[in-house]
């Protein structure tokens, strides 16, 4: 029961900052659970984390919920595609060595990361929008009565939402980290938008890999760490929505491309 005390003011720090950049927090929480159990298995860590994952998203999707900013048409979509992906990914994982792990997860963040810097942009005027051939546009008006009208094409969605959903359980990231970038980068969603919508979408795809863990009895074993790493995530998640409504929107992608870039490094010299 002592690990309550600590792994549960972990949790709720990494609830916080997963839900104000909308990527779950397994990205912070997989780097730690490495470093604090070196001889527990990839499958061992990625079940905690995509466990603690969905307890994050499922708050923060309650949180952005009633801000009004998810845009569920497309989230749904997009959360059927993560299933076959994040069911594979979460088998996989158990056939991976430690070491390998390491170096692939390190790698992946610091790609990503660098991907953001060079990407991070404003928040599109929204009267300038241009409507493709095959694109679909949507309209999010959230509780403060913002209108926010973007168009995006619906196969690149579901086709990046795949991978996202087998990158994601394979990791033990959530997926956030990849798919908000997605979203704003390249389907043209507004930050606050894409933030609340990945969170939605998280909140489905991380509950199928963590089915997966508990059909193949992996989470039993860490029961103890995953209840009070939830239980601090349920909270921070919380905490996490309303400061999105403070802080800017490039701020946050920026936010985001520091923590990957010190992660990734972390992680990967890990490997050596």
């Amino acid at each position: 029961m002592i690990q309550f005390l600590w792994l549960t003011p972990l949790g709720f720090l990494v609830g916080a900052f997963g839900t104000l950049i909308g990527a779950g927090g397994g990205f912070i929480l997989v780097p730690i659970l490495l470093l604090l159990y070196p001889d527990k298995s990839p499958d061992t860590i990625t079940s905690i984390s995509l466990a603690v994952v969905f307890f994050n998203a499922l708050s923060g999707s309650f949180a952005y919920s009633r801000m009004k900013r998810i845009d569920y048409k497309s989230g749904i979509i997009f959360a059927i595609a993560t299933l076959p992906g994040s069911i594979l990914g979460s088998v996989i994982t158990s056939y991976v060595p430690r070491q390998l792990f390491n170096g692939i997860f390190g790698v992946l963040l610091v790609i990503i990361s660098v991907f953001l810097i060079l990407r991070t942009k404003e928040e599109k005027v929204e009267n300038s929008l241009v409507v493709k051939n095959g694109y679909i546009t949507r309209t999010v008006v959230d509780i403060e009565g913002v209108e926010h009208t973007f168009s995006y094409n619906p196969v690149t969605g579901i086709v990046v939402s795949i991978f996202v959903g087998f990158m994601s359980s394979f990791l033990g990231i959530g997926g956030g980290i990849i798919h908000v970038p997605v979203l704003v980068n390249i389907l043209n969603y507004p930050v606050h938008i894409a933030t609340a919508t990945s969170h939605f979408v998280l909140a489905v795809m991380s509950l199928s890999g963590t089915m997966v863990h508990i059909v193949n009895g992996v989470l039993q074993s860490s029961f103890i760490q995953t209840a009070a790493l939830s239980i601090g995530v349920l909270f921070g998640a919380q905490l996490g929505a309303k400061l999105s409504k403070k802080i800017h929107g490039v701020a946050i992608i920026r936010s985001l491309a520091v923590a990957l870039a010190i992660v990734g490094v972390r992680i990967f010299i890990m490997a050596f």
